[in-house]
């Protein structure tokens, strides 16, 4: 079984510095499956968040007869099995293939890309992402060298409104007024613009040039030791060479709400969230059952069921799924915490559910230790349990990379209040 994955501190940007990875990436994968304490564990990894409909109900049978009944969604669109037993490896396996989840085993582990959730469907942005979504998954799939991609190495795929472009991927695609695509490299401005046809193949070569570059001893581009001018120097130079057609390059953030998405002709569409990220597999019933055919899983652990009728989203709200943008869960996330992972010192997720309150525009992210486990990329509340006996949290609010005000407490009933304040941060 894997070793957990040692995570620092959070660190202010401008503190980072580029790290040296000696060892194997331990991500866990559909095939590679990671020993926490409630069981096994297995991340499936869905491009763009699209599934199929009946790809949905082979994953909600396979939680509920190989794990713990329940589907995580993560930070990236991707799903994670818990609670299975260490050896239904085969068996999940066999599932997933025959599912077309799949399709590359060599792969299956940087598989990661994240693409506007609503794109194509509300009217919003400058193209739809889908075309290049399959494009680039195949160019993935089928290169021997992005298969030695790290299982956290990034693509983000955004159609022009900017909800992904700020998640801080790897090599990002961003959709234009004109029809071309901005291609940044890790947190850069726009290195280049391409055609919309040449977009994934200009994408997949950036990861190529970062696995050179990087010799192996580089998951992530921000932990490179050039810099990032200097990677994406000779990404443009490798675009020339394969007659890619350059130009020079000159953002919002802008994420699904939850409820009914109308588009330009009226189509509507639903855009729901997981509470916590987690859903039973009554919800995912309910998901699959009120589908049209797709699921589209989004960066922020919610859910769009696109060309779906309104009158469908009061059954979704009536298992437990949110839907209205109103919720004093929105923005609310948390790592799995006890009893599922041994280094967690508090039971977050209850902690979480205990502390809801409206209001305030940060988000709240709670970790039960220091190696904050799918914290978001952006501003937010940074919640940590203490390593004092009993209940305490350390609760930050970071702004541009930067630690702007810290609080602990070891009172429940003064962290609800000292949460709000924080959420409301001004500064």
């Amino acid at each position: 079984m894997l070793a957990a994955v040692s995570t620092p501190p959070l660190v202010p940007s401008s503190q980072a510095t580029a790290a040296s990875r000696d060892r194997g990436d331990a991500c866990p994968g559909a095939l590679r499956l990671h020993a926490a304490d409630d069981g096994a564990l297995a991340r499936i990894r869905v491009p763009g968040g699209v599934l199929r409909a009946g790809q949905a109900r082979t994953l909600a049978r396979a939680a509920r007869e190989l794990g713990d009944g329940e589907l995580h969604l993560t930070s990236r669109g991707n799903v994670q099995l818990r609670g299975l037993e260490a050896d239904c490896g085969a068996e999940l396996a066999s599932r997933l293939e025959a599912a077309g989840l799949l399709p590359s085993s060599r792969h299956e582990r940087v598989r990661n890309v994240v693409a506007s959730p609503l794109s194509g469907l509300d009217g919003r942005g400058f193209a739809d992402v889908r075309p290049w979504l399959r494009a680039l998954d195949a160019l993935i799939c089928a290169s021997e060298t992005a298969a030695r991609l790290s299982g956290r190495f990034l693509f983000a795929l955004d159609d022009g409104r900017g909800d992904v472009a700020g998640l801080g991927a790897d090599v990002t695609l961003l959709a234009g007024p004109e029809g071309g695509a901005s291609l940044r490299v890790g947190g850069s401005d726009c290195l280049a613009v391409v055609s919309a046809e040449d977009a994934p193949r200009a994408a997949l070569l950036a990861a190529e040039v970062f696995l050179e570059v990087g010799a192996g001893h580089a998951w992530r581009v921000t932990e490179l030791s050039c810099t990032v001018d200097e990677l994406t120097d000779e990404v443009v130079r490798r675009l020339r060479t394969r007659k890619i057609a350059v130009a020079p390059g000159g953002s919002p953030t802008w994420r699904p709400s939850p409820g009914v998405v109308t588009g330009p002709d009226g189509t509507t569409s639903l855009s729901v969230l997981a509470p916590l990220g987690r859903l039973t597999t009554a919800q995912w019933t309910e998901l699959t059952a009120t589908a049209s055919g797709e699921l589209r899983l989004t960066p922020w652990r919610g859910v769009i069921l696109p060309t779906t009728p309104g009158d469908r989203l009061p059954a979704l709200s009536a298992v437990g799924l949110i839907t209205a943008p109103d919720s004093p869960w929105l923005g609310i996330g948390a790592c799995v915490g006890r009893p599922g992972c041994a280094r967690s010192r508090a039971d977050v997720r209850a902690d979480a559910a205990a502390a809801l309150t409206t209001g305030g525009d940060l988000p709240a992210y709670w970790s039960g230790c220091e190696r904050r486990c799918g914290r978001p990329h952006g501003d937010h509340v940074d919640v940590v349990a203490t390593p004092d006996d009993g209940y305490g949290y350390r609760i930050s609010v970071v702004r541009g990379g930067r630690v702007r005000d810290t609080t602990t407490t070891d009172n429940p009933s003064g962290l609800v209040a000292t949460l709000a304040a924080a959420r409301t941060h001004d500064q």
